[in-house]
C-alpha cells in the first residue's frame, strides 16, 4: 500500500468557510520559516486578491519573516469581499526509480562524478573516488529522464551553458545532475526533500529527516559560477515546485513502493495502486531507455 504523506502533518491550512476540511498541510521540520510557508502557499493555492494567514487562536496575522513556523491550524482569509480560495489543479509528475545504462547515461554519470566527487546533499566525500570506485554514490537527474518530452516542451535546454558535447535534448547534461548517496537519491526522487535555489540553496525536508539534511546548504562544489558544468538553477526550481505539490497540496501524493525483490509482482503492484498508468509509463520509459542504442 502506498505511503500517506498527510499522516505525519502537524501544520494544516484551511478556507475558513470550511474549517474542518484542510486545503493542505505539511510536516514541520526546523528549517521551515514563516516566509517559506507563504511561498509554499503561493504554489498550491490561488486567491483572487490579497489574503492574510492566521494561526487559530492568534491575535495578529502571520507575517512572512525568517522566524520558525509554528505547528497548528492556519486559516487563509481573503482581505476583500467576494474573495475565493482555490487549490491548484497542477499535479506533480510521477518519477521512476529505475537506473538506466545507455551510453549517454554513462557520460552523464561520469561527468557528474568528476565534478562533485561527494554527496552534495550530505557532504559525505567518496574516499575511493581516486580509484574510480563509486559504491553507494549515484548521479541523480534533477529533471527526470522519463519526462524528456516535457523537458523539450518547456524548452529547458535554453538554460544549459555547456552544450559543446551535447547531441540530444540536453536532459543528460551534467548540468541536470547531482551526485548523491544512493539512499538520498531515492529520497530526492520521492520528493521527500528539495533544494531551494531562491533561498541560498537550502534543503527543505518534507518528511522525517533521517539523514540530518534539513536546513543544510547544497555543497558549493556543484554550483561554482565559474564552472560551465555547474547545475542549472531553473531545474532545481522545477523540482522544488514538484516537491511542494507532492507534499503540501491537498492530502499529498502517495509515496510509491520502490523495493521489488526478485520474483515479486512489480507490474501487478503498480497497476493496483494510484496513478497506475503514469507509473507504468515512467517505468517502461526507464527500462526501454536502458537498452536504447544511443551512440
Amino acid at each position: 500500500m502506498p505511503g500517506n504523506r498527510s499522516s505525519i502533518r502537524n501544520v494544516h491550512f484551511y478556507d475558513p468557510s470550511r474549517p474542518e476540511e484542510p486545503l493542505g498541510g505539511l510536516y514541520l521540520n526546523p528549517s521551515m520559516t514563516r516566509k517559506k510557508f507563504f511561498r509554499l502557499l503561493n504554489i498550491v493555492i490561488h486567491v483572487n486578491g490579497p489574503y492574510s494567514v492566521w494561526l487559530r487562536g492568534a491575535d495578529v496575522p502571520l507575517t512572512p519573516t525568517e522566524d520558525p513556523l509554528e505547528s497548528g491550524h492556519y486559516d487563509i482569509v481573503c482581505n476583500f469581499p467576494g474573495g475565493m480560495i482555490l487549490v491548484t489543479d497542477e499535479q506533480c509528475i510521477v518519477r521512476s526509480f529505475s537506473a538506466t545504462i545507455s551510453k549517454r547515461d554513462r557520460r552523464f554519470r561520469e561527468k557528474v562524478r568528476h565534478r562533485d566527487r561527494k554527496c552534495v546533499i550530505t557532504g559525505v566525500i567518496n574516499p575511493a573516488a581516486y580509484r574510480d570506485v563509486w559504491i553507494s554514490f549515484e548521479a541523480a537527474h534533477i529533471f527526470p529522464l522519463s519526462e524528456e518530452e516535457l523537458f523539450i516542451r518547456l524548452n529547458y535546454s535554453q538554460y544549459l551553458t555547456n552544450t559543446s558535447e551535447e547531441t540530444g535534448t540536453g536532459i543528460n547534461s551534467c548540468q541536470n545532475g547531482l551526485l548523491m548517496r544512493s539512499s538520498v537519491h531515492k529520497q530526492f526522487d520521492s520528493n521527500n526533500f528539495a533544494i531551494d535555489p531562491d533561498d541560498d540553496y537550502k534543503i527543505t525536508c518534507f518528511a522525517e529527516d533521517i539523514d540530518g539534511i534539513d536546513g543544510r546548504t547544497l555543497d558549493p562544489v556543484c554550483r561554482d559560477p565559474r564552472d560551465e558544468n555547474s547545475f542549472v538553477d531553473e531545474f532545481l526550481r522545477w523540482h522544488f515546485r514538484q516537491a511542494v505539490l507532492a507534499n503540501v497540496k491537498g492530502s499529498g501524493e502517495p509515496i510509491f513502493e520502490s523495493d521489488f525483490p526478485d520474483g515479486s509482482d512489480m507490474v501487478g503492484e503498480i497497476l493496483s495502486g494510484p496513478r497506475a498508468s503514469e507509473r507504468m509509463e515512467a517505468e517502461l520509459f526507464s527500462r526501454l531507455n536502458s537498452v536504447s542504442p544511443i551512440p
